[in-house]
């Protein structure tokens, strides 16, 4: 196992989510709460949805975030759902139908 530590809560393994950054002792990723954070949840809201972190955590996710753009937006495009596979209620939720 290898792991690296670019910050204070996010870190890389090569045996979890292949080397993606994700938070210290989870498998949340980065580019997770990054997805979050672009549809308009604001940090404080995000731990509704990840209630596992804290906001210190999300707002170093959202920091190495804005250090490393391309490399999470690459994660982002890579794992993004295939248009035709998302259901019709949440492209109306999102106000993408």
């Amino acid at each position: 196992m290898i792991a690296e530590t670019p910050s204070r809560y996010v870190t890389r393994n090569s045996e979890i989510l292949s080397g993606e950054p994700i938070i210290i002792g989870t498998r949340t990723s980065v580019r997770a709460i990054v997805g979050l954070w672009r549809l308009g949840v604001m940090p404080e809201e995000i731990l509704n949805h990840l209630p596992h972190l804290t906001l210190a955590q999300v707002f170093d996710a959202l920091s190495f975030y804005l250090d490393h753009q391309t490399e999470i937006n690459e994660y982002i495009e890579r794992n993004q759902v295939p248009d035709e596979l998302v259901h019709p209620s949440v492209k109306a939720a999102l106000g993408t139908s």
